[in-house]
């Protein structure tokens, strides 16, 4: 779309038709949102939430996604995540989770060995530990991991722990899921360490980076190619988190593994 304002105009086709369907959809979703370079391609996300109640906190994974109440844990993170099955498999044998503990949340990555669906039965039990374990530091959860994960196929594992009111992002990793921290002033790769949880692990370290509220964490599995760049993006990390996720996955894919992409930032504070 060459003119995306243009296309989301009531009664403007390229086609000869009425014109309302792009507008239509963005009155009816709670959140809509569209990128679009000419050459390149348009994305879109559009998001209906059902039962959505104020005070409610979206406690998320990729296997049981729900609809948690509380008032004491903050939601101050907004998340986008595309997460798809290696090709001819039902099964992803990648995970994805998020807990909110008061002033952090902890955000894990895992990609189980191989794929199908006993990759996913070590992926699934690596956000199982965080989520037992969620008080604990990305360290920790991957030293309990690494003793959990010991009857599975195994499985690399991420975990980055957000906390706004320190400005801090800890990051402790085991195996192939990347990290990026994105700010302003510039691009910081979040080091990971050799191994696999569950089999074989060397080391296991955090490491402690600065996080302002206007910074970005992306995090993904070996399924998306580590060449990326979002530089012939222009304007696009000002967008929703899944918009990046998916525009990420679309033009960096790789075809022949699991795959999923993360993206994490602050939720804007919209006054009264």
């Amino acid at each position: 779309m060459a003119n995306v304002q243009e296309c989301l105009r009531d009664g403007f086709s390229t086609k000869g038709t009425s014109g309302t369907g792009l507008g239509a959809i963005q009155r009816l979703c709670d959140v809509f949102d569209i990128h679009s370079v000419v050459g390149l391609g348009t994305a879109l996300v559009a998001q209906l939430w059902v039962g959505k109640e104020s005070g409610d906190r979206r406690v998320l994974n990729s296997q049981h996604p729900s609809l948690v109440k509380t008032r004491e844990r903050s939601d101050f993170l907004e998340l986008g995540v595309v997460q798809l099955a290696k090709p001819g498999q039902e099964v992803c044998g990648d995970a994805w989770a998020v807990e909110t503990q008061f002033e952090r949340s902890l955000i894990l990555v895992a990609d189980g060995l191989g794929s199908g669906s006993a990759a996913a039965v070590a992926s699934t039990e690596a956000v199982r530990i965080l989520q037992t374990n969620a008080l604990q530091s990305p360290k920790a959860i991957l030293e309990i991991a690494h003793s959990a994960l010991r009857g599975t196929r195994g499985a690399a594992v991420a975990i980055a722990e957000i906390n706004p009111t320190q400005q801090t992002i800890r990051f402790a990793g085991i195996g192939n899921i990347a990290g990026v921290a994105i700010a302003e002033t510039g691009n910081r790769s979040l080091v990971s360490y050799n191994g696999i949880i569950g089999h074989q692990v060397r080391k296991i370290e955090e490491f402690v980076y600065p996080w302002s509220a206007r910074s970005q964490l992306i995090m993904y599995s070996d399924g998306l190619g580590t060449q990326w760049s979002l530089d012939r993006y222009p304007g696009l990390l000002s967008h929703h988190p899944a918009l990046i996720a998916g525009v990420l996955y679309r033009d960096f894919k790789r075809s022949h593994d699991d795959v999923t992409v993360l993206v994490a930032k602050m939720r804007e504070i919209v006054s009264a």
